[in-house]
């Protein structure tokens, strides 16, 4: 189980990078709140003014100098507030070391954003619905911050994003959750991973590869060649070469329908759901009891490797097409998009 906090990370050009992260912080600082931006030893402020906040990373912003802002969000689907830090990188600094180029992560420990325990009501416990509760707890949450970060407004400066709970940007199918600004251009994902796992590179340094230069990296690739994955079976466990130049063949909508078919939940999860709906149920009515008048409840660890394991398994994908015409394919943080993306290309035939 990983001990760090969500990371999301986004991409856009630099010219339109100092845009494109005042458009994500308008759209997470709480009105009002105080803001600390960081910028270098000697550049620093702490404001309640967002307009002074993004006047000063325009103006020093780029070289060697990068944004650090702290503040704090409301998270859309739990109402609740909590610290966020954000940064924004310059080019230079990218080659460097690939943090970015947009970054953020939500809440100052890892318990800040992971719900550690919860309220059930007498009677046998079941490890199941308790983690699907853990799942429903966050994964709005995680899908809305992407979003916020990713597609703040209708401007479209970032065609790509993702989430996962590593420090860093690796393969798109390793995350746990991606955004494309255009859902004709998801199979940027596959391509990504497949430049990214053969060639060995950050994902942050070619997250801005036009699908035609990633197109012709992976057919310059030796025919046959393929990286490993992580999977129960046998068509799981690798990628090919052949496979990801097969989906780059395939129309887009037959690749986002295949992907959708593929987000059923399982016969476990399916299960769970009703005990887990119980529990959420009773979430909801403790949060709406006065003090002292709630029902009768303990509260249960879920942080056990019974729960991370069953969410590692057996969370659900999303699949969500969004009004813009980009599209977010996202599941918990302890489980990868490779499952989705595996049963997908399996069901069309693609896999070798």
């Amino acid at each position: 189980m990983s001990e760090s906090r969500p990371h999301f990370f986004a991409w856009c050009n630099e010219p339109e990078r100092v845009d494109a992260f005042a458009a994500a912080l308008s759209a997470l600082v709480v009105p009002g709140e105080l803001i600390s931006v960081d910028m270098s030893p000697d550049i620093w402020c702490k404001t309640s003014s967002m307009d002074d906040a993004l006047a000063m990373i325009r103006a020093h912003f780029g070289g060697r100098n990068s944004a650090h802002v702290l503040s704090g969000v409301t998270l859309n689907d739990s109402e609740r507030i909590m610290v966020f830090s954000a940064a924004c990188y310059p080019e230079e600094s990218e080659r460097r070391h690939p943090f970015g180029p947009l970054r953020l992560e939500a809440g100052e420990r890892k318990w800040d954003f992971y719900p550690y325990e919860i309220p059930v009501s007498g009677g046998p416990r079941c490890v199941e619905a308790e983690a699907a509760v853990a799942c429903h707890l966050i994964q709005s949450d995680i899908e809305d911050l992407l979003l916020r970060l990713c597609a703040p407004d209708t401007s479209g400066r970032v065609p790509t994003g993702a989430c996962t709970d590593k420090e860093d940007w690796i393969a798109p199918v390793e995350m746990c959750a991606t955004y494309n600004a255009n859902a004709e251009q998801l199979a940027r994902d596959l391509a990504l991973s497949w430049v990214s796992l053969h060639d060995k590179q950050s994902v942050s340094r070619i997250a801005g590869t036009s699908l035609e230069a990633l197109h012709a990296r992976v057919d310059a690739t030796p025919r046959g060649a393929r990286v490993p994955m992580k999977g129960t079976s046998e068509l799981t466990r690798t990628l090919t070469r052949e496979t990801v130049l097969r989906a780059l063949a395939t129309p887009p909508v037959t690749l986002l329908d295949a992907l959708e078919a593929a987000a059923v939940p399982d016969d476990a999860w399916r299960a769970a759901e009703p005990q887990a709906h119980e529990i959420m149920e009773l979430l909801r009515h403790l949060g709406e009891a006065a003090e002292g008048e709630g029902l009768p409840a303990w509260r249960a660890d879920i942080t056990t490797r019974g729960h991370v394991r069953f969410l590692e398994e057996h969370a659900p994908f999303h699949v969500r097409r969004l009004p813009s015409g980009g599209v977010l394919l996202a599941t918990h943080p302890y489980r990868t998009l490779w499952p989705l993306w595996s049963d997908a290309l399996f069901v069309l035939g693609l896999t070798s």
